[in-house]
């Protein structure tokens, strides 16, 4: 059962842009606009703690602004050293306008 937890107005979010939303139990969210398109992972590299709505988009990869790993902003996959656990991605949807992200499902 999915928890939709309101991030942004979609016309009030633009592209190339990130927001953060924290999720009743604590988690931080990075919601990601490239392209029109909306993703949403845990706002914490799996490698140091550093906060990836801090790091540089390029595609659909975020890059750590610590030491510099990739994660995909489809699935959370770690995809260069020195992370090499994935971070929990969370389904993202458009409702009513209003751009959301589903605060009880990760995968």
């Amino acid at each position: 059962m999915a928890d939709w937890v309101d991030v942004a107005k979609r016309d009030e979010f633009g592209d190339g842009t990130v927001r953060v939303v924290a999720l009743d139990d604590g988690r931080e969210v990075a919601v990601f606009n490239v392209g029109g398109r909306f993703y949403a992972i845990a706002d914490r590299c799996s490698h140091e703690e550093e906060a990836l709505s801090w790091g540089v988009v390029e595609g659909d990869e975020v890059i750590c602004p610590r030491h510099g790993a990739r994660f995909s902003l489809v699935t959370g996959a770690a995809l260069t050293p020195p992370a090499c656990e994935p971070v929990a991605c969370f389904a993202v949807r458009v409702e009513g306008g209003v751009v959301q992200v589903d605060g009880v499902s990760a995968r």
